[in-house]
C-alpha cells in the first residue's frame, strides 16, 4: 500500500485539495443561504444545479479532453471553479448562485475525470484495488475535513469563499507537476438504461434513490442544521459526522455483502438508514450529542449503499458488460442527486427542518421496500458466484466506476484461472 501511495502521492494530494474545497463550499453555501433569507425551496433548487452541471460535465468533458489534453483541461476547469467560488461571495442572490453551482458542478466533473484518468493509467491488476481504496479515503476524508474548515472564519463574510477558491487552485499544482506523460483517455461506453434495468432492477432503482439521498445530505445538510439552531461549529461536526460514518462502515459492510446474500445486506443497511433518520428526528430536540451519534450511524449506512448497488448489478452481468454498465449507473445516480435537494426542500417546507431527515427516511424505506419485493421475484445469486464489492464514492465519474468494474473482472479472471489449474491438477 505504501508503494502505491508513494507512486501517486501528487495525484492523491490534488484530489484531497479538491475535496476539501468542495466539502467546504457546499456546506458554506447551504449555511449562508439561510442567513441571507433564501427560502428552503429556493435553496434546494439552487443547490440542485450543481448536479445538473455535474451531469453536463461528465458528458461533455471527455470530448474536450480528447481535443485539448488533460493538463490544459484540468487547469482551465480548476481556474473556472476557483472563480465561481469567489462570485458566490460577490453576488449573493439565487440566480447568480444557481448559475455558479452549475458551473461548479461542470468543473468538478471535469476535474474528477482528469484525476481518475490518471488513476486509471497508474493502476495495474495488482494495485487497482489498493488505488481505489486510497481514492475512496481521499474523497470521504477530504469532504469530512472540509466541513471543519467552516470554523476558520465567519460564514457571513468572504474569507471562507476565498479559502474554497484557494483550495481548488492548489489542487492544480500537484497534478500539473506530475511527472510522466498524460494518460490516454477512453471514456467507457454506456449500456441502455432500460436494458440495464431489465438485467438488475434493484441495482438501477437503488442507484437512483441512493443518488437522491446523497444529494440531499450533501446539499441540504447544512441548511437543516442551521434551521435547527446549531452553531457553526456544531454544523461542521454534524456534517463531518455523516461522512466519518461512511469512512468507518464502508469496508465492514462491503465484507458482509461478500459473505451473505447481497440483497439481504442491502435491505438491512437501507432500512437501518431509514431507522436512523427517524431516530434523528426524535433526538434532534433532546441532545446535540445524540444527534451527532445518530448522524454518524446514518452516514455509515447511507454512504456505502452506492457501492452495494454497483456490486449487486455486477452480480448479474458478464465480465465484458461491467465497465459499460458502471458508466450508466453513474449517470443514474447523478440524475437522482439532482432531484434530491428540491424534493427535500419541499418536505422541509411542509414539515419544518425535520423534513430533511423525513425525506431521507422515506427514500431509504422505499429502497428497502423495493428490495424486499425483488427478493420475492428472483432467486439469489449463489454466494460462490457473487463478485466482491469494491468501494466507490457516489460522486465518482465513469472512469472510477470502470476501475471498480475492472477490479471485479480481475477477481473473476483469477478465480477462473485457479479453477482451471485445479481441474488440470486432477488430470
Amino acid at each position: 500500500m505504501f508503494l502505491v501511495v508513494r507512486s501517486s502521492w501528487a495525484l492523491f494530494l490534488g484530489i484531497a485539495m479538491m475535496m476539501l474545497g468542495n466539502g467546504l463550499q457546499a456546506s458554506l453555501l447551504g449555511l449562508r443561504a439561510t442567513t441571507e433569507g433564501f427560502s428552503t425551496g429556493t435553496t434546494g433548487l439552487v443547490m440542485s444545479f450543481y448536479y445538473l452541471g455535474f451531469l453536463a460535465g461528465s458528458t461533455l468533458t471527455p470530448k474536450i479532453v480528447k481535443n485539448v489534453g488533460h493538463v490544459r483541461v484540468f487547469s482551465a476547469l480548476a481556474s473556472l471553479a476557483s472563480t465561481a467560488a469567489l462570485i458566490h461571495a460577490a453576488f449573493v442572490e439565487p440566480f447568480t448562485w444557481g448559475a455558479m453551482r452549475f458551473v461548479t458542478g461542470f468543473c468538478y466533473a471535469g476535474l474528477y475525470i482528469v484525476a481518475e484518468s490518471w488513476l486509471n493509467d497508474r493502476a495495474t491488476n495488482e494495485t487497482r484495488g489498493q488505488l481505489l481504496s486510497v481514492y475512496m479515503l481521499m474523497i470521504l476524508g477530504g469532504v469530512t475535513v472540509g466541513q471543519l474548515l467552516l470554523n476558520l472564519a465567519d460564514p457571513n463574510g468572504f474569507l471562507l469563499f476565498v479559502l474554497a477558491s484557494v483550495l481548488v487552485s492548489l489542487a492544480l499544482v500537484p497534478v500539473s507537476l506530475t511527472a510522466g506523460p498524460a494518460p490516454a483517455f477512453d471514456a467507457p461506453a454506456k449500456v441502455g438504461l432500460l436494458e440495464l434495468y431489465r438485467i438488475s432492477p434493484l441495482g438501477v432503482a437503488g442507484a437512483m434513490a441512493t443518488g437522491m439521498a446523497h444529494g440531499v445530505l450533501f446539499a441540504m445538510g447544512a441548511v437543516y442544521a442551521d434551521r435547527t439552531g446549531l452553531s457553526v461549529a456544531q454544523i461542521s461536526f454534524f456534517m463531518g459526522a455523516a461522512y466519518l460514518g461512511g469512512m468507518i462502515f464502508q469496508w465492514p459492510i462491503g465484507r458482509l455483502s461478500d459473505r451473505f446474500d447481497r440483497r439481504r445486506v442491502m435491505t438491512a443497511v437501507t432500512l437501518l438508514a431509514a431507522i436512523f433518520a427517524v431516530a434523528a428526528v426524535s433526538v434532534s430536540s433532546i441532545s446535540v450529542g445524540a444527534l451527532m451519534l445518530v448522524t454518524l450511524l446514518f452516514g455509515g449506512m447511507t454512504l456505502p449503499m452506492y457501492s452495494l448497488c454497483i456490486a449487486h448489478t455486477n452480480d448479474y452481468l458478464e465480465p465484458g458488460q461491467m465497465v459499460a454498465a458502471s458508466a450508466t449507473l453513474v449517470l443514474v445516480g447523478g440524475l437522482g442527486a439532482s432531484l434530491g435537494p428540491p424534493a427535500a426542500a419541499a418536505m422541509m417546507a411542509l414539515a419544518g427542518p425535520d423534513g430533511f431527515f423525513v425525506a431521507l427516511g422515506v427514500i431509504h424505506a422505499a429502497i428497502g421496500g423495493f428490495a424486499l419485493y425483488r427478493m420475492s421475484q428472483r432467486a439469489p445469486v449463489p454466494l460462490d458466484e457473487q463478485n466482491p464489492m469494491v468501494p466507490v464514492p457516489s460522486g465518482a465519474l465513469p472512469v472510477a466506476a470502470a476501475l471498480s468494474a475492472k477490479t471485479v473482472r480481475d477477481h473473476m479472471d483469477r478465480d477462473l484461472a485457479a479453477m482451471s489449474r485445479s481441474q488440470m491438477g486432477r488430470w
